[in-house]
């Protein structure tokens, strides 16, 4: 009898993937033109001077689909016991011109942070995750790269693509390749409710 091997992953990595599956509107175009003309220099790009974007009545399509994507989120990946609401806190436009980066970072005083693409080309756009604990004793070089040996993992972008994914997870974005000007609209979240339980001390009410 030939032996058969399966090999399982434990405590993943979510990362929800998306897109909004519609154009723009005229009102939405007219909010990111807006932004992308008052800015302030990041590390590596520009990024709105607005940091409440999602709050614009202009931007009340776009948050309805990301309010989706965090409560499928909740839903799926937290399925937590008592009810809790997850809110959108700060949320930003950010814009890459070609040979422009964007830095290693997280997301403090998060839970969920999210990236939905205004603008993207698929061919040469990507957000770039890094693993959390990146030490290895032994370290071999992989023949081929996988989820288990990599150090990092990349998805490519398009337009309306949104991501969305634990706000402690360190990404960044490479030195900006193709010809558009990339831009993309970030966000953090926090939650409202009843987390933990009296039982076992961990009661926290928001």
């Amino acid at each position: 009898m030939i032996p058969q091997f399966a090999v399982d992953g434990v405590f993943p990595t979510p990362v929800l993937s998306s897109n909004i599956g519609r154009p723009w509107t005229e009102k939405e175009l007219a909010l990111f033109d807006y932004h992308s003309q008052h800015t302030h220099n990041n590390m590596g790009n520009t990024t709105s001077n607005d940091r409440y974007v999602l709050n614009a009545p202009e931007a009340k399509g776009i948050l309805e689909f990301i309010s989706k994507g965090i409560q499928h989120w909740v839903n799926t990946v937290m399925c937590p016991k008592n009810p809790i609401q997850m809110y959108v806190t700060q949320s930003w436009l950010n814009f890459t011109k070609p040979g422009e980066y964007h830095h290693t970072h997280e997301h403090p005083n998060s839970i969920i942070s999210g990236v939905l693409y205004i603008d993207a080309d698929y061919e040469n756009d990507k957000i770039v995750f890094h693993r959390a604990n990146r030490y290895q004793q032994i370290k071999f070089d992989p023949a081929d790269f996988n989820w288990f040996n990599s150090e990092s993992w990349f998805f490519k972008v398009k337009t309306g693509d949104l991501k969305l994914f634990p706000s402690s997870l360190t990404h960044n974005v490479e030195q900006k390749q193709g010809d558009n000007v990339r831009c993309s609209l970030a966000f953090n979240t926090f939650a409202k409710g009843y987390f933990g339980s009296e039982e076992t001390l961990t009661a926290l009410h928001l």
